[in-house]
């Protein structure tokens, strides 16, 4: 400690500290221009591949949608197990799928999903749902509801109290899309505040995804969570459920709290006028 203190006072310390300033400047300023580097070369690698092989998938697509070609009858093609086998090509075709079942519907939707399950890849949205990051399984959950797959309803319910707020919302939103109303028992016994935005991001998926059956929507008003209670309102006002108007009534009487009580009020003028 003596001989560092005695640098000090000497002054001798301020070479050697700046040498090694500058030494370890460019070392780290070398090491950021590698990273740069290599993260721009891999993603010109992906843009490329990506190419080559949308071409690849488009054929395959095709046959299976309008051809009825199997899976089975795809896979003896052996250049087409090699691309198979990379992880990149997979995501790719899951991505080419996902475009086209969100713009097919009927008997060539039903052909995609089936080839979604045949091919394996549903195995790989799963497998997601297991990654320590959350954007990983935010894809996870939405490649699993986008192709309807209702037996993962109670994996992705299990994200709908994660912490990350985007996990949250898109749990949510998938539960809605593969059970509807049947998604309203779990919102009731939310314990988590839902905030302004959850709430339009909820409300939002009941009518992007035109949830026609809206029986249970009630019971979000008896919800212990008032921030579920306001979403339970917005959603009678927002669909215009006036068979509702009963259950919005009835809170208006009961409720202690006076923010929900003017918030039925209000809807009641709405929904009666």
């Amino acid at each position: 400690m003596n001989e560092i203190w005695s640098l000090y006072k000497d002054g001798r310390w301020e070479v050697p500290f700046l040498t090694f300033s500058i030494y370890l400047f460019v070392a780290a300023a070398f090491i950021l221009y590698l990273i740069i580097v290599a993260s721009r070369n891999s993603k010109i690698k992906k843009e490329r591949l990506t190419k080559e092989y949308s071409a690849t998938i488009d054929k395959i697509l095709s046959a299976v949608i309008f051809e009825n070609v199997p899976f089975a009858k795809i896979k003896e093609d052996k250049n087409f197990l090699v691309l198979f086998d990379t992880s990149f090509f997979r995501e790719v075709l899951t991505d080419s799928l996902i475009n086209l079942h969100k713009n097919y519907e009927g008997v060539y939707a039903k052909k995609l999903e089936q080839f979604y399950k045949d091919s394996g890849l549903i195995k790989d949205s799963f497998r997601k749902l297991k990654s320590l990051r959350w954007e990983v399984k935010c894809k996870g959950i939405t490649e699993l509801a986008e192709f309807n797959i209702k037996e993962a309803f109670d994996l992705i319910i299990a994200f709908s109290k994660a912490r990350k707020k985007t996990l949250k919302i898109v749990a949510i939103n998938a539960c809605i899309k593969l059970e509807g109303t049947q998604s309203i028992k779990y919102l009731v016994e939310h314990s988590d505040p839902i905030d302004d935005w959850m709430q339009l991001n909820i409300i939002g998926a009941f009518k992007k995804h035109d949830v026609g059956n809206t029986e249970g929507i009630e019971h979000l008003l008896e919800s212990q969570n008032t921030t579920v209670i306001t979403l339970g309102l917005k959603l009678i006002k927002e669909l215009k459920l006036s068979q509702k108007v009963p259950h919005v009534a009835q809170l208006a009487d009961q409720t202690t709290n006076t923010i929900i009580k003017y918030e039925a009020q209000s809807i009641l003028q709405a929904l009666t006028a």
